[in-house]
């Protein structure tokens, strides 16, 4: 069990039948803003466990996780129905490299993600360092109903602390919301209407973009923001786009 430290749930809030945010009472391992780690629940002699990206920005006094609860998923299941003081087990280590040390300099940022991908960049727009570095950003969240629309009381807190400098989008695919695009984002990108309602283009010369979500979103808005001219970063050949895949 060194690998584990035990923590105890304060809070497990459902933002509809599927989408939770379980925030735990625990000594969380040293990680970027942007990175995930391990949850576990015992299950019998071994331990049952799953990768998720921390909320939380690093010294918050809790740790914060954002799922869905997969039908038939052993582990999620359970987390859903996790109650206050229940005990859950959150890893020694964290990891990941969608964080703000991977990208380059630049004075656009664009995050782009789908469902509960939005997590690890609220972690990262809790610091201090998107707001020294970057001169406007733009947060972009794709779903399929109003009610996955999530953690709005936490982005409105950016909009008024950064009014001129942070925009957020919403893409609501299965229903027409007012004040949203009725498209995915890959289809928002090359149709021009995501630059149009950030009121910002996404020009090589000044842009940065980091991507989380699933397969098929990340490939499929890397080929159209590849059309704009952009292309992937990598440490021996520096670029636009950093990714990271939610399976």
């Amino acid at each position: 069990m060194d690998q584990w430290r035990k923590g105890r749930v304060i809070e497990n809030r459902h933002w509809n039948e599927r989408l939770c945010s379980l925030k735990v009472a625990v000594e969380l391992p040293v990680f970027k803003a942007g990175q995930f780690t391990r949850v576990a629940l015992p299950d019998g002699d071994d331990m049952l466990a799953r990768a998720y990206s921390l909320v939380n920005a690093p010294g918050e006094p809790y740790a914060e996780f954002y799922f869905n609860k997969v039908p038939e998923g052993p582990l999620s299941t359970r987390l859903h129905q996790l109650k206050r003081g229940d005990p859950l087990y959150i890893s020694t280590t964290a990891a990941g490299f969608l964080t703000l040390s991977e990208v380059p300099e630049c004075q656009h940022l664009w995050m782009l993600a789908t469902g509960t991908a939005l997590g690890p960049f609220l972690s990262i727009l809790k610091t201090d360092e998107p707001w020294r570095r970057m001169d406007k950003i733009v947060l972009v969240h794709g779903v399929r109903s109003p009610d996955e629309l999530t953690y709005q009381s936490v982005i409105q807190g950016f909009i008024a602390q950064h009014p001129e400098r942070f925009e957020s989008v919403a893409c609501v695919t299965r229903e027409q919301i007012s004040g949203t695009l009725p498209q995915r984002i890959p289809e928002a990108i090359s149709s021009g209407d995501l630059e149009r309602a950030a009121a910002l283009t996404f020009d090589p010369a000044q842009t940065q973009v980091m991507i989380c979500g699933s397969p098929a979103m990340v490939a499929d808005s890397m080929a159209a923001l590849k059309e704009k001219g952009l292309r992937k970063h990598r440490r021996r050949e520096p670029g636009h786009i950093s990714v990271e895949i939610y399976k």
